[in-house]
């Protein structure tokens, strides 16, 4: 089993953080994104989108990283990281919507100004960053996972962008369900850090 990814992607440390969490044996590939190897047509034949991350799975591709997680869950049948009972796999789902939305659009987003250079309204996409994260921390109250009693593939979903979002100006210090949340994230066995930038408030 490969992965392509790149080192400072959160989507592609969500995938690669799953594969450790489960105890899946793989190869990483990394994709020089600073060259273009995205935009090559070797890739592309793996993702027409050209993003990261991909997985192969002994000739079985599947790019995005959420759907990455849900084929590992069902590939391996780990019904704790991904439950089959209808209202626990929606609130799953849930999540895994929070995080290609609001998440994406907040904390992800800020980061890609100060480590990528992106041309996003820094004031703007740290606003969306503080809403979610008072969300999270709210619904994380008297809780210690997301979406379910025990960590599930929305925790992982979640996990990487929120933990580097100090790279993209976002404070997280006023939220303290979401920082004890981090903290068992990485407390769990297999767990693998997303590569630091410094940048931001991480400078």
């Amino acid at each position: 089993m490969k992965l392509y990814y790149h080192p400072l992607s959160g989507h592609s440390h969500r995938a690669r953080l799953f594969l450790s969490l489960i105890g899946v044996a793989h190869d990483l590939v990394e994709v020089d994104l600073a060259a273009g190897a995205h935009k090559a047509p070797a890739f592309l034949k793996l993702n027409r989108f050209g993003q990261v991350p991909v997985l192969d799975d002994d000739g079985t591709i599947v790019s995005d990283s959420n759907a990455i997680m849900v084929y590992l869950a069902k590939r391996y049948g780990k019904i704790d990281w991904l439950p089959e009972l209808p209202a626990a796999a929606a609130a799953v789902q849930h999540w895994l919507s929070v995080a290609a939305g609001q998440v994406a659009f907040g904390p992800a987003a800020a980061r890609l100004i100060t480590v990528f250079g992106a041309s996003f309204n820094a004031e703007e996409v740290i606003g969306r960053a503080h809403a979610i994260l008072k969300l999270i921390d709210d619904a994380l109250t008297g809780r210690h996972w997301i979406a379910a009693s025990d960590p599930t593939i929305a925790d992982v979903a979640l996990y990487s962008y929120i933990a580097r979002a100090p790279e993209g100006n976002v404070d997280l210090s006023t939220y303290h369900n979401v920082n004890a949340w981090l903290g068992r994230i990485e407390a769990l066995p297999g767990f693998v850090p997303f590569q630091k930038s410094a940048a931001g408030l991480a400078a």
